[in-house]
């Protein structure tokens, strides 16, 4: 028996639309990968999956593309911008790729794609230092990060600093070239990934991978296995590490893993 989730209020309101940046690198020699849809965190736009995963993804033989949620990069400005319009922006960009897409979100990229599931078929999906809401996530950030997270209560940015995106191995002028680029997710997006609900069960069941560091001093190593138990698995560690796991000193190690993965899943579907 099929369910049929019914969204009376996406008809009574949609998502408006804008015009989102999306950033691509593609293989000399198209062999039908999935395609491979990358999804920034907050403050975060294409940008920073472009500084090295694109180029390597795509050295790999996959097709990569990476997306700005409306309000980030190059997309279109978006002050009022709630989890389902972010949700939003990464199904139809998935949804215009030639084959079904791979969703990759990292932080609170990750909670935008696991909304994004309950609304595409995604390949598969990888979530990379996942940051999926709820009361201890606020927790944990006002905890670890009180001076940057309480004023996002009140309507203020989220503010991370570089010992918290960064390990000690990245050079201090790459640090603050990146941090430098970093803007601010809208506030009710904000609230919603502090205070929000779960996410609707995923289209299909995917198979869903879980990476990160258990250095991250956003993100803690219980809240990575906490991630991962929801999708049936363990995460996938690399220690050493800081949050932004795509722009650190040793990039190439989680996204080497993530490839290695796609290729040797054997719940994966070839097809379609």
């Amino acid at each position: 028996m099929t369910e049929r989730v019914m969204r009376s209020w996406e008809w009574a309101r949609p998502v408006r639309p804008v015009r989102r940046e999306v950033l691509s690198a593609v293989p000399e020699l198209e062999e039908g990968r999935p395609p491979l849809l990358f999804v920034p965190g907050f403050g975060h736009g294409a940008w920073a999956y472009a500084e090295n995963w694109l180029g390597h993804v795509a050295a790999r033989g996959f097709s990569a593309h990476a997306v700005s949620l409306r309000g980030h990069g190059g997309s279109d400005p978006a002050p009022e911008a709630t989890l389902r319009a972010y949700a939003h922006d990464v199904v139809q960009v998935a949804a215009g790729l030639p084959r079904r897409a791979v969703l990759v979100g990292h932080g609170a990229g990750a909670l935008v794609v696991a909304h994004a599931m309950a609304r595409y078929p995604a390949r598969a999906a990888v979530l990379v230092a996942p940051v999926l809401g709820g009361w201890a996530t606020f927790g944990t950030a006002v905890r670890r990060n009180p001076l940057g997270t309480l004023p996002a209560v009140f309507g203020a940015g989220l503010r991370l600093n570089r010992k918290q995106l960064f390990s000690g191995e990245l050079p201090d002028a790459d640090a603050r070239r990146h941090a430098a680029r970093l803007g601010r997710a809208a506030r009710r997006a904000q609230w919603q990934l502090l205070t929000g609900a779960d996410p609707e069960p995923a289209v299909g069941e995917p198979p869903v991978l879980v990476l990160g560091s258990p250095d991250d001093r956003v993100v803690p190593a219980s809240a990575l296995t906490q991630a991962a138990r929801r999708y049936g698995s363990a995460p996938l560690l690399f220690p050493g590490m800081g949050h932004d796991m795509m722009l650190d000193a040793r990039w190439r190690e989680p996204i080497d893993a993530i490839l290695d993965w796609l290729v040797k899943d054997p719940s994966r579907d070839d097809r379609g």
